[in-house]
């Protein structure tokens, strides 16, 4: 086969950081490419120097596209030569149109008025490629992130793509989404178009690669040929964190005490359309030192639930009741529920978890600002002393904690949301999509942490979509369908099938 692409020797450093070290890294013409490694393993930041986002200048070595050395000085200059990255946060204006967000900047226009008619009938092409049924005139903030993913992917077509490059394009997608999506890469191969796929879901790789190049600690460690073997996670694994990981999940002994969280006739109705109920009359509890799960498809209601326990941060109408070791206690807000000892660890860390523009050591304290504070300013020392007890206790990987959490990995920054409400003192913990977006490694040390909280008496509760997941580090799964609790599993009793034939038989045994 003809490499479309090579790059040679890539270094890349940042201040007293050496995130990529002489990294070597071939694509053939029409292949499916991973690329894989523990996250701050340099994966980003070398598709970022492919892109342009770290342009010619700012790193070492040499890029080879198409057989002809590139310096690119931006993202416009790869996107012409016909590179283009699709990042894990999804670049579309949700107030417009499909049509417009495709040719957002590259406009079907004539002497500098839009052409419509062009416009639309080459957004139906777009879309009949990535099999996406809809108008060219519906707003994608109507479309959920399966298919907004596809316009994504007709936007790099509309750019006559010719490497697309795809930052973990289904870590926020159901089984159905994300499978669709596999098979369209399979099919764009087909048609010549090749791709580089990051991802930690090591069954997808597995499934749709070509090759698999891993990245350790910013270097190249392999490359492995899945057409010459068959390459099982477990090999894939061993590069990526450098030993055998032969066990995904902690061992831990459970032991439970009295109910420390009791939930009763929890009901909740969308913000915007209040007759619609998003929480039905849900009830549970959760004993101390033990780990819950919560399993449901996407749209359930899970999230919903836990933000609205959460100082009815979301829903209107609500109503129902929260006790503690026994005892009413009030969550109307978010400061009562802290104050009550009930903390939420939101699935969107980026958006609504962290301050990406500040330190880790400005992060860490903002739910509990007292603990750092003499009256009402803050003690710059014991917010410094709090910061790197954090750091250490955790094992996040960062120059100092005067690194902005936005220049961390996916797995560090995690880390610090978890770091922020541990330091609240929580006595109930809410985990929502704890691990999404994070590799082999980093979840392991994950799950040690809440096997670590609920060994110290914390209530956890764990919402997933992962059901290994769930099987692998909870003590019971409560099934959640359509807003409502339909099913209860002891651990020892669960399994993914029954789980799914609960959700499907909306609790009646199978």
């Amino acid at each position: 086969m003809t490499a479309i692409l090579e790059m040679r020797g890539i270094t890349k450093t940042f201040p007293g950081v050496n995130a990529l070290d002489n990294v070597n890294l071939t694509v053939e013409q029409g292949e499916i490419h991973a690329l894989v490694g523990e996250n701050g393993a340099g994966k980003s930041t070398l598709m970022k120097v492919l892109s342009g986002v770290y342009p010619h200048g700012e790193y070492e070595g040499h890029i080879y596209f198409e057989g002809e050395e590139k310096r690119f000085g931006g993202i416009a200059d790869s996107e012409r030569a016909g590179i283009v990255i699709i990042h894990q946060e999804l670049a579309l204006v949700p107030l417009l149109s499909i049509a417009e967000n495709i040719f957002l900047g590259n406009e079907r226009a004539s002497r500098g008025v839009i052409d419509w008619g062009e416009t639309y009938r080459r957004t139906e092409e777009l879309l009949a490629r990535v099999s996406l049924k809809e108008s060219p005139r519906t707003k994608v903030t109507h479309l959920g992130l399966g298919k907004q993913q596809l316009v994504e992917i007709a936007k790099a077509l509309s750019k006559e793509v010719k490497l697309l490059i795809l930052d973990e394009p289904t870590s926020s997608l159901n089984e159905k989404d994300s499978q669709a999506l596999l098979d369209l890469l399979v099919d764009l191969r087909a048609k010549g178009v090749s791709s580089i796929l990051i991802s930690h879901k090591l069954n997808e790789i597995s499934q749709v690669a070509d090759r698999i190049t891993v990245l350790r600690d910013g270097a190249t460690v392999s490359t492995l040929d899945c057409h010459a073997r068959q390459i099982a996670e477990a090999d894939i694994v061993r590069d990526m964190v450098g030993r055998p990981l032969n066990d995904r999940f902690p061992k831990r002994e459970a032991s439970v005490g009295d109910t420390l969280i009791e939930v009763r006739n929890w009901t909740a109705h969308h913000p915007v359309h209040t007759d619609r109920k998003v929480v039905n009359d849900v009830s549970f509890h959760v004993r101390a030192g033990e780990v819950i799960g919560i399993a449901g498809l996407m749209g359930a209601g899970r999230t919903e639930l836990a933000m609205s326990l959460f100082g009815r941060s979301y829903g209107e109408k609500i109503s129902g009741e929260v006790l503690k070791s026994g005892m009413p206690v009030d969550v109307s807000t978010v400061q009562k529920a802290i104050g009550n000892g009930i903390c939420y660890a939101t699935e969107d860390r980026k958006s609504l978890g962290l301050v990406l523009i500040d330190t880790i050591r400005r992060n860490i304290p903002l739910a509990n600002l007292k603990g750092v504070a003499k009256g009402i300013v803050i003690d710059r020392r014991k917010e410094r002393e709090v910061g790197e007890s954090y750091r250490r206790r955790m094992a996040i990987k960062s120059s100092s904690i005067d690194q902005k959490t936005v220049n961390l990995s996916g797995g560090n920054q995690q880390k610090v949301v978890l770091s922020k409400w541990l330091f609240a003192g929580p006595d109930v913990l809410i985990l929502d999509e704890p691990t999404r977006g994070i590799d082999v490694g980093a979840k392991y040390e994950i799950y040690s942490i809440i096997n670590d909280l609920a060994a110290s008496g914390k209530a956890i509760i764990v919402i997933s979509s992962e059901m290994p997941e769930l099987l692998g580090i909870t003590d019971r799964i409560y099934v959640m369908n359509e807003g409502s609790f339909v099913g209860e599993l002891p651990i020892a009793e669960a399994s993914q099938e029954k789980i799914m034939s609960m959700i499907l038989n909306k609790g009646e045994r199978a």
